[in-house]
């Protein structure tokens, strides 16, 4: 009977140790998304952008970053549910050739077919990068800025490597891209990146002759003294055609001081065949600060981080470049998780919250969707401010709406918006409504505005809510809202 009653009493103290109550996953607050909706504007509003279900399909300029996967710095199958409704078109994924080749010349592409048809079934393109080395061939491995090999075994094996994944994906994979930030290391001369380019853009376009084939990623402000030099090795052999797109990673404080150097850059890439364009392959801003990678040692917030995201977004619109978000989770880095995410990650690589970033990127794709297209519009400004503009046309190329902003600093944590006396010349546009897009909000122009003439007539408004993030100016037929 002591052993019976002794075994009850230990059952009572092991049974609920091994049936541990496990609490359910809090869902934390997004304070400073909250915060915004708070400060908008005190225009009557007439609806909030509707961005369920969205035409991913049609958003084509906008990719978002699933960067990092080959190194296992998050987990896809933890935040694949985000990314469908983000609503971009594309998401960069790192191809892994030391995941995928584990023993010479066995392939195991499990790890990624989970990503690539994960995208897919969130209604998005994939996009793979091809970079970086493999242990079992080159010393220099999976590292960042790795140097690209010279010696004939490897680049043997790395012809079969991509032979093989191309081949593998077919039409699902329709754009790669061939290195990533080769300028960043010194052994990466334009006569070993021209060499790599041939290798890799001869292999796609035989095994994918649709496929658009992107080349660099460059990180050191996208150098044109380096790509000229890469380019004419290619000219000079015949080769321009393995690429179609030149792609760089654009890191500005103010991302609008970036401007010059891309028209710089398409200018470059042009002159050398007009067929050959740019495409903005990664680029965002910090949540916090951080101590390592692009924009360290600046006291970053999600507040600045979504006015970044959303600056570079129209900058990219007004200058007609597909555009590329870094990125859509925190990494977990080996040293630090790293902020960029448009979503806040643990330790456990499990969501916490959507940062605002996600809302506003989600917003400006949903109103920037392939139906609408950049055009001029003549703005002035009455303030002690830059302001940056953008009109906005439909397919048709009437112009329906402008995208205005303060580009002359670095974005800050202003929540209040100025009122600004804007005057868009020769601006015909019936029933405008103002939309801000990281709350989505949209409201009743009327309050601020006045016309002058029927045909061609300027728009005068007086006390135009303005700050240092997007605002739009467009025709409400052009919006799916909800109240």
């Amino acid at each position: 009977m002591k052993r019976i009653i002794t075994a009850l009493l230990l059952a009572a103290f092991i049974v609920p140790a091994a049936f541990a109550y496990v609490p359910p996953k809090r869902k934390h607050p997004e304070v400073a998304y909250e915060k915004f909706k708070m400060h908008h504007t005190m225009l009557p509003q007439v609806g909030r952008l509707d961005v369920s279900n969205p035409d991913n399909a049609n958003r084509t300029r906008w990719s978002i970053g699933c960067e990092t996967l080959d190194r296992d710095y998050a987990t896809f199958a933890n935040y694949k549910h985000l990314l469908g409704p983000l609503g971009v078109g594309w998401a960069r994924l790192q191809s892994g050739w030391a995941k995928c080749e584990k023993q010479k010349g066995v392939y195991d592409f499990t790890w990624l077919d989970e990503h690539v048809n994960g995208v897919i079934e969130q209604g998005m393109k994939p996009w793979l990068s091809l970079s970086y080395g493999n242990p079992i061939y080159s010393k220099d491995g999976v590292t960042l800025n790795s140097s690209i090999w010279t010696d004939e075994e490897t680049m043997k094996a790395w012809d079969n490597y991509v032979r093989a994944i191309v081949r593998h994906y077919g039409d699902k994979v329709m754009m790669y891209e061939v290195w990533n930030e080769p300028d960043g290391k010194p052994a990466n001369t334009p006569e070993v990146v021209a060499n790599l380019l041939i290798h890799t853009g001869e292999i796609i376009r035989k095994e994918n002759p649709k496929a658009e084939i992107l080349a660099f990623g460059l990180c050191k402000n996208y150098m044109c003294d380096y790509i000229a030099e890469v380019l004419e090795i290619l000219k000079k052999k015949k080769k321009l055609n393995v690429l179609d797109r030149v792609s760089y990673h654009v890191y500005f404080e103010n991302p609008d001081n970036a401007t010059e150097r891309i028209k710089a850059l398409r200018a470059t890439v042009k002159s050398f065949d007009e067929r050959l364009d740019i495409f903005q392959g990664e680029s965002g801003c910090p949540a916090i600060l951080e101590f390592g990678h692009a924009l360290k040692y600046k006291e970053w917030s999600e507040f600045k981080q979504v006015k970044w995201d959303l600056r570079r977004m129209a900058n990219d619109f007004a200058n007609n470049v597909p555009s590329s978000i870094f990125t859509f989770v925190d990494l977990q880095y080996p040293n630090m998780i790293q902020s960029f995410g448009m979503v806040r990650m643990n330790l456990l690589h499990e969501p916490m919250y959507k940062r605002p970033a996600y809302y506003g990127v989600q917003h400006l794709a949903s109103l920037l969707h392939d139906g609408i297209q950049p055009a001029k519009v003549e703005v002035k400004a009455y303030c002690n401010r830059k302001v940056a503009s953008v009109g906005l046309a439909n397919k048709e190329g009437k112009v329906i709406g402008a995208m205005l902003w303060y580009s002359d600093l670095t974005p800050t944590d202003q929540l209040d918006k100025d009122n600004v006396s804007v005057e868009l010349l020769g601006f015909d546009v019936d029933n405008l409504v103002y939309v801000e897009p990281i709350t989505g909000y949209a409201h009743d122009l009327r309050p601020v505005i006045s016309r002058g003439g029927k045909e061609g007539g300027n728009v005068i408004c007086s006390g135009l809510p303005m700050w240092d993030s997007p605002i739009l100016l467009i025709n409400k037929s052009a919006l799916k809202l909800k109240k």
